[in-house]
C-alpha cells in the first residue's frame, strides 16, 4: 500500500469537503513557502517582549516567518486577509515543562508494563495536536522513555502530526533509586535503567548519560537534584546528587551548548544546582530568601508548575495517588504556593511551565490565573511564556515575539487577558510557522490548506 501523497492547495470550498473526510492527525502537515503571504489584522497586540499593547497593527507573515509588524503596512494584493480586529494577538506560549508522552495515571502506577514499545509517542501525539491547539506552539519535554520524545519531536517538525516545536530532554537523569528512576518493584521485573536510560551514581556517570542523552537528540538536560512526590521510596525535598555531580553534569550539557533543568523541590537541593550553574530549577517547592537571593545572583529561571501541585493535592485529596504519593502531595502543599509567591516577590526570573502530563495535557493554560493569583501581573505572566521562556532555551532571537524574522507563531483571544487572565484558555486563532491550525475557535484541518483560494 503506497503512502499519502503531501496535500496540495485548493480552492476552499473542494479542500473543505475533501479534508474533511480525513482524521486531523492522519495529514502531512505542508509548509508555506514565500509565495503564500497571509496579513493579520490585529485590534490589539501583545508581542511578547516589550511589555507594551499596541492597537490596530498589522501582521505580515511571508512564509514560516513575520515579516512586518505595524500601523499602515503595505499589503500585497494576493495576501490572504484576517480580521482578528475583536481579538488580542500575542506570540505563541511555550511550556517549559511538560510530559507530553505521558497522561495522568489515576493512581495506576503499573500501566506502562502493559505498554508495548512506541506506545507513548502515539499518545504524545494526541496530547501534541491538544496541546497546539491551546495556543502552546512550544514546549519543552523534560523526560520520557525509551526516546519516543524525540521520535514524536522529529514527527512533528517533518510534518507527519500537528503539535508544538519540542525541545526534548529524553530521559531525566537521576541516581539509582532516586526520583527519576523507576521504584517499587521486585528485581528482575524490569531492566536495570544505566547510563541510557539516565541512571549514575557518580560525576563520571553524570557525564556519560549527558553525552549518551545528546548522542541520540536530546536538546535539553533534566536531571532530579531531591526527591519527588509521584515517586515511590523518596523523601519528597531531600538532596540526591551531591554538589560534585551537579556541576559534572552542568558542565558536560554546558559544552554542548545544553541548557539543564534540575527538577528540585528542597532547599538544599536548589541551592546546590543553583550554585553548579543549572538554568532552571523546576517546581522549587520550598525556596527560602537566601535561595531567592542566589538565583537572582545567579540568574537562574523559576520554572514553578503550579498546575501540577494543584493536580496532585487534589489526586491525594481524592484516593486518586498511591498512599507514599498522597502523603508527600499533602506534606508539601502548604509550602509551595508561599515559596512561588516569594520566587516572584524578589525578583527571579520566571519562565512558565506546567508539568502537563500530571494533569490532562491541553488545558496548560490554567497555569496564567495561578501565577497572578501568586502575585505576577497579567502582562508578566504572558511574558513569561513568551520573552522569558525563550530566553531561557536560548531562542529570543526568533521565537517568543511577534517580530520581523520571527517564526510566525502567532495565537489570538477574543477580548482583552489582561483584564480578564482567565480568556487565555479559551484560544481562537493559534498560528505555527505560518500554518494556521486553529481559526475562529475551531480546528483548521489541513493547516495551510485551510485558508487557500
Amino acid at each position: 500500500m503506497s503512502s499519502p501523497g503531501r496535500l496540495r492547495p485548493l480552492p476552499l470550498g473542494v479542500c473543505g469537503a475533501l479534508l474533511a473526510t480525513l482524521p486531523a492527525a492522519a495529514q502531512e502537515i505542508v509548509l508555506p513557502d514565500e509565495s503564500q503571504v497571509v496579513a493579520i489584522e490585529a485590534g490589539r497586540l501583545i508581542d511578547g517582549r516589550s511589555g507594551d499593547v499596541q492597537e490596530d497593527v498589522t501582521i505580515l507573515v511571508r512564509g514560516a516567518r513575520i515579516e512586518a509588524v505595524g500601523a499602515g503596512i503595505d499589503v500585497p494584493g494576493d495576501a490572504t486577509v484576517l480580521d482578528l480586529s475583536d481579538h488580542t494577538v500575542m506570540p505563541g506560549f511555550m511550556d517549559m515543562h511538560t510530559h507530553i508522552t505521558s497522561d495522568p495515571s489515576g493512581g495506576d502506577s503499573d500501566g506502562s508494563l502493559r505498554q508495548w514499545p512506541g506506545y507513548g509517542a502515539v499518545v504524545g501525539a494526541k496530547n501534541a495536536r491538544k496541546t497546539l491547539l491551546a495556543g502552546f506552539t512550544t514546549i519543552r519535554n523534560v523526560g520520557a522513555y525509551g526516546f519516543e520524545d524525540i521520535g514524536l519531536r522529529d514527527a512533528i517538525n517533518e510534518g507527519l502530526v500537528p503539535g508544538p516545536r519540542i525541545f526534548s530532554a529524553a530521559h531525566g537523569l537521576g541516581i539509582t533509586g532516586g526520583h527519576c528512576d523507576t521504584n517499587g518493584y521486585r528485581p528482575g521485573l524490569l531492566d536495570e535503567p544505566g547510563v541510557g536510560e539516565g541512571k549514575a551514581n557518580d560525576a563520571a556517570g553524570f557525564r556519560d548519560a549527558v553525552n549518551y542523552q545528546i548522542k541520540y537528540g536530546a536538546d535539553v538536560i533534566k536531571f532530579c537534584a531531591t526527591g519527588g512526590v509521584l515517586s515511590a521510596g523518596t523523601a519528597v525535598g531531600v538532596q540526591q546528587l551531591t554538589e560534585e555531580d551537579m556541576r559534572a553534569l552542568v558542565e558536560t550539557a554546558h559544552f554542548a551548548q545544553r541548557p539543564v533543568a534540575a527538577h528540585a523541590h528542597g532547599n538544599a537541593g536548589i541551592k546546590a544546582a543553583v550554585r553548579s550553574g543549572v538554568d532552571s530549577i523546576e517546581h522549587g517547592s520550598e525556596i527560602d530568601d537566601e535561595t531567592v537571593a542566589l538565583m537572582v545572583e545567579h540568574g537562574t529561571y523559576h520554572v514553578p508548575t503550579m498546575m501540577a501541585f494543584e493536580a496532585v493535592v487534589e489526586g491525594a485529596r481524592n484516593g486518586f495517588l498511591t498512599p507514599h504519593s498522597a502523603a508527600k502531595a499533602l506534606e508539601i502543599a502548604p509550602r509551595f504556593e508561599a515559596s512561588i509567591r516569594r520566587s516572584i516577590a524578589g525578583g527571579v526570573k520566571i519562565a512558565f511551565g506546567t508539568d502537563a502530563g500530571v494533569f490532562p495535557h491541553g488545558e496548560n493554560a490554567g497555569e496564567f490565573a495561578l501565577l497572578v493569583r501568586a502575585g505576577m501581573t497579567p502582562m508578566n505572566a504572558i511574558l513569561s511564556a513568551t520573552r522569558e521562556a525563550a530566553t531561557l532555551m536560548r531562542r529570543e532571537s526568533d521565537l517568543g515575539a511577534v517580530a520581523p524574522g520571527f517564526l510566525a507563531d502567532i495565537v489570538a483571544v477574543r477580548g482583552d487577558p489582561l483584564e480578564r487572565i482567565e480568556l487565555l484558555e479559551s484560544i481562537d486563532f493559534v498560528m505555527k510557522d505560518g500554518v494556521v491550525y486553529k481559526l475562529d475557535g475551531r480546528e483548521a484541518i489541513g493547516g495551510a490548506e485551510r485558508l487557500a483560494s
